[in-house]
């Protein structure tokens, strides 16, 4: 199955911005539908973004949109979450996962964490 390794992530000053990167170990593009989700301690995974396995739909969950961007690299196998104007509000552990499905990105993230399959092991970020 496919493994999942997050980088990018580290400390940074409200208003600063972040580039988080997830690498697959196999091709992801037209197979996975790729997904960043953020936790805190004692909380529930949160969906940030997610999207298709062609890249040609997003999802944005609601405290996102507008500074948040997700793309996807398929020569690369990885997948990006661009982060702007951050907000100590976005202070959390991100991950990256994979879902297989064809399903639109909005669908899918409509489903929840649970129907992602796969998981990186997460890359923490602080915004003071």
């Amino acid at each position: 199955h496919v493994q999942l390794v997050e980088s990018g992530g580290g400390s940074v000053q409200a208003e600063g911005a972040l580039r988080l990167s997830c690498v697959a170990s196999e091709g992801i593009m037209d197979t996975y539908c790729m997904g960043w989700f953020r936790q805190l301690p004692g909380k529930e995974r949160e969906v940030v973004a997610v999207i298709s396995g062609d890249g040609d739909n997003t999802y944005y969950g609601d405290s996102v949109k507008d500074r948040f961007i997700i793309s996807l690299d398929g020569a690369k196998n990885t997948v990006y979450l661009q982060m702007n104007s951050l907000k100590p509000e976005d202070t959390a552990t991100y991950y990256c996962a994979a879902a297989i499905s064809d399903l639109p990105a909005d669908v899918v993230a409509t489903l929840g964490h649970w129907s992602f399959s796969y998981w990186g092991p997460g890359t923490q970020v602080t915004v003071s």
